[in-house]
């Protein structure tokens, strides 16, 4: 029992040590340096306690080790819940020396723990050539790493002068040649041989007119980096990335940023002092910065387009699920649609999910969930689409297509969704003259016809009968006003159940109502300065108007067969054009940075005369 004891006793001092440590050994080093620049690689070694031994430094050819390792040891101890623990950190430097421009992998090294080896993780080291100028030269070649240092040793010359080649901004696009609605990448950055002390006011960009555009969003702690143009190595830093959709095609040219900033520059004396080697004298020189204008070459997409195409352009996956194949009549059914993939997955249309004659469907539910990043625009967009059947039966939900310009083949390619059976059982309510009549634009009106005729009681009850009543007329009114009291009511609700079952006629009827319900909603985002709601329900609103009122599905809708089916009707070029650009600007806008309250109110004044212009020209 005592051997027990003590056996307990040292595994409980030794556990720490045995099981709790967590051994790392971590490289790090510069990302990017110069040729001729000395740098450390730095090894890091974690341990419980325990030191390592035998280190090994990887062979390469590329860098000249100039000496190394030189160790530093970090020990700490710490005693929590009656539990006690050790942490060791070793540091292993080594100084290298960049001899020729290229991108260059220092392989893992390896160090002794106990008895077992750890390897480190591989580093890529970019080495730059040196710069041509003979000063910029001199100064990185004693700057070491740090960015500071290296705008210091350069600017030592400037004598408070800051010329348009130590500071300037270039604006950078991916690619100058694209499709439409082909996405592409829109880089400013800010290239600098002199101190930046900051922004003198916010950075102007350019409004992006004839693109719509998705913003990448900037880390909050911008890392300056070493670049080489032009033969000058220059620290530059990110001020902004955009990935932009070109919305037609033709030359569009992207104009100019402006930017205001500070210089931080030293400045020489005329008689210079032993002290001017300890003290800097500094001094703040303000630039006007401005980005040259890129025009894009915009090219229109091929022909051929399917008949499913609505400008999708990019690459795309689709897959289609049902909630259910057998319900109830007035029971709801769900068919969900994920679009994957990258491009503007946002303003990708809905495919049309066509739900048989006896289905009452609903607006749609979309949801988006993307990512904006350097390499585009990515992630999915899912719609469910609900119906409610109103009769028993059997009934088919066919399939729906939704085609895209793939951008890798240079071809149009048609996605599937699946095709559905649905079997419906009869539900509480019944058929017939008591199925539920349900107004297609407004689901929460719902009447029964069944319930609008009375029963009517067909016993002769008991009648007093008299000379001073009975046969007179009187008399007969008792039965004829109550009978075309009846006559006409019947009519009248027997007209409304034809209306309401035409569902074409009341959506036209409706259409005006509907819309003017949602623009109150857009008013309310407009008032609260909600941009992407106010454009986004304002879309909603004049799409869907056009939809009810040219009886056309939305997800069918196109501004060229809207433009053709507004002049079938009779409407003017003038009103024509009126909707075109409120959809135009609308799109434009929506992912456009925030724009003026002004030109919110602009459009939604000029929504609002269009729809009392329309409602005047098409008369149904």
């Amino acid at each position: 029992m005592r051997k027990l004891f003590f056996l307990f006793t040292a595994l409980c001092l030794v556990s720490p040590v045995i099981f709790g440590q967590n051994i790392t050994f971590r490289a790090t080093t510069e990302k990017v340096v110069v040729v001729g620049q000395q740098f450390r690689v730095n090894y890091t070694l974690t341990t419980g306690g325990e030191t390592g031994k035998d280190i090994r430094f990887p062979d390469t050819n590329d860098f000249d080790n100039i000496f190394g390792p030189t160790v530093s040891f970090q020990s700490s101890s710490s005693y929590i819940n009656g539990k006690s623990s050790t942490q060791a950190t070793g540091i292993f430097t080594y100084v290298l020396l960049a001899k020729s421009e290229g991108t260059f992998t220092i392989p893992p090294a390896t160090i002794k723990v106990g008895n077992s080896e750890y390897k480190s993780n591989e580093l890529t080291v970019k080495v730059l050539p040196p710069d041509q100028a003979a000063n910029a030269a001199s100064a990185n070649a004693n700057a070491g790493n740090s960015a500071n240092s290296v705008q210091q040793g350069t600017q030592s010359s400037s004598s408070g002068n800051v010329s348009s080649d130590d500071v300037f901004v270039r604006m950078i696009v991916s690619k100058n040649s694209v499709y439409e609605n082909e996405g592409f990448l829109v880089t400013f950055k800010l290239y600098t041989l002199v101190n930046i002390a900051g922004f003198d006011d916010s950075p102007k960009f350019p409004e992006y007119e004839g693109f719509i555009a998705q913003e990448i969003d900037m880390p909050p702690n911008a890392q300056w980096a070493l670049e080489n143009y032009n033969g000058r190595n220059y620290q530059t830093l990110l001020l902004k990335q955009t990935v932009l959709f070109p919305q037609h095609s033709g030359k569009i040219t992207i104009a100019s940023g402006k930017f205001n900033v500070i210089a931080r520059i030293r400045t020489q004396r005329r008689q210079r002092s032993f002290f001017d080697d300890f003290f800097d004298t500094t001094e703040d020189v303000k630039r006007t910065l401005t980005s040259s204008p890129v025009t894009i070459d915009v090219k229109p997409l091929p022909p051929g387009k399917p008949d499913s195409f609505t400008g999708a352009v990019g690459d795309y996956k689709m897959t289609s699920s049902i909630s259910t194949n057998q319900l109830k009549s007035n029971d709801a059914v769900t068919v969900k649609v994920t679009i994957s993939g990258s491009g503007n997955i946002k303003l990708v249309k809905n495919p049309e999910i066509v739900f048989p004659n006896d289905f009452d469907a609903m607006d749609p539910v979309v949801t988006n969930n993307t990512k904006v990043s350097s390499s585009g625009v990515t992630g999915t967009k899912t719609i469910e689409y609900n119906a409610i059947p109103r009769f028993a039966g059997d009934f088919t939900i066919p399939k729906a297509e939704f085609s895209y310009f793939d951008l890798k083949s240079g071809a149009y390619k048609t996605l599937t969704t699946d095709e559905y059976a649905l079997h419906v059982e009869q539900g509480e309510a019944g058929s017939g003259i008591n199925a539920p009549i349900v107004n297609a634009t407004n689901k929460e009106e719902i009447r029964f016809l069944g319930k609008d005729i009375r029963y009517i009681k067909t016993d002769s009850g008991h009648f007093h009968k008299g000379d001073f009543f009975f046969g007179t007329f009187r008399y007969l009114l008792f039965y004829i006003v109550p009978a075309l009291l009846f006559l006409i009511l019947f009519l009248i609700y027997r007209n409304q159940a034809i209306q309401n079952a035409n569902i074409a006629l009341v959506r036209t009827k409706k259409a005006n109502k509907v819309a003017s319900k949602r623009l109150k909603t857009a008013a309310k985002y407009l008032k609260e300065n909600k941009t992407e709601s106010f454009y986004d329900e304002t879309l909603r609103a004049v799409w869907g108007y056009l939809s009810d009122k040219l009886n056309i599905p939305v997800s069918a809708l196109t501004k060229d067969n809207v433009d053709a089916n507004l002049t079938k009707y009779g409407a003017t070029e003038s009103l024509i054009k009126d909707f075109r650009d409120i959809l135009d600007t609308a799109e434009f806008a929506r992912f456009a940075p925030a724009q003026e309250s002004g030109k919110m109110d602009e459009l939604y004044d000029a929504t609002v005369q269009a729809i009392d212009k329309m409602e005047n020209t098409i008369k149904k």
